[in-house]
């Protein structure tokens, strides 16, 4: 069955960043995700993860200003030295947490430019590289434009042509369910002819990012067809709760109470 992984950055925001891991390890999951750790000292990040037992599955390199829209560097030519200072203030992160895949993000640039598209191979080469030394993934995730206009990787297909291309052994496609289906459609049949390149893969309901429990996709279906496909990766929560957390959970309890079942 699918190992969920709960995001913090966007779950139990009842509580302080920091407490969200016993939250999470309450409720039943075994592994957490975040958007960024940088606001708090890596040591206490990995402190709260191993405390309560939790598998840390991913995170994101820092991005830039957040609150001024920035999204990241990797495209964007002028910005390659803080691509590079991104990958080493991850890296005590990762360090801490024991992660073994980290998300590159690209950036507002217009994929149509060549410029912007030889910084994004550039800095996809470098980090994967720069990653590859301590036993770590580089995934990169197309984002659908109605949620991020502007940003760079935002068609799947061109993401695996370029993983195919650059052969890199530890470069994958971060397979976001919710974005798939917003920018392609087609989700059942691009997780079986991508699944060998995929390294992460998050949830969401389409189109109102909540819980993955009803409106357009099946999800009970697409759970099911990743234990086909042989998935073993991580599927991570990245969703926003419509009420409190824990109110919301009923999807999950049943995945729970199973996966409890089995190491029992």
């Amino acid at each position: 069955m699918p190992r969920f992984a709960a995001n913090l950055s966007m779950m139990f925001n009842e509580v302080p960043f920091l407490d969200r891991f016993a939250a999470a390890a309450d409720a039943g999951f075994d592994a957490v995700e975040f958007l960024f750790p940088y606001d708090f000292p890596a040591d206490d990040v990995g402190e709260r993860l191993h405390r309560n037992g939790l598998t840390q599955a991913l995170f994101n390199l820092y991005p830039g200003d957040w609150a001024a829209g920035e999204r990241g560097f990797a495209a964007l030519p002028d910005r390659f030295g803080e691509l590079k200072a991104s990958v080493q203030k991850a890296l005590p992160y990762a360090a801490a947490t024991g992660v073994k895949r980290l998300h590159m993000m690209a950036g507002i640039a217009d994929s149509r430019e060549q410029k912007n598209v030889d910084s994004f191979r550039r800095a996809v080469a470098w980090t994967a590289e720069a990653f590859a030394k301590h036993d770590i993934d580089c995934v990169i995730e197309p984002i659908n434009q109605r949620d991020v206009p502007g940003y760079f990787l935002n068609d799947f297909d061109f993401a695996l042509r370029l993983i195919e291309d650059m052969k890199l052994p530890n470069l994958k496609l971060q397979f976001d369910i919710y974005h798939r289906q917003i920018v392609h459609g087609d989700v059942t049949m691009a997780l079986r002819a991508m699944m060998p390149l995929i390294g992460h893969i998050q949830i969401a309901s389409v189109p109102s990012r909540n819980e993955p429990a009803d409106e357009e996709l099946n999800y009970s279906f697409l759970f099911d067809e990743l234990d086909r496909l042989g998935y073993k990766g991580f599927v991570g929560c990245e969703y926003r709760p419509k009420a409190k957390t824990e109110d919301g959970l009923g999807w999950f309890k049943p995945y729970a109470k199973a996966r409890a079942g089995a190491k029992a």
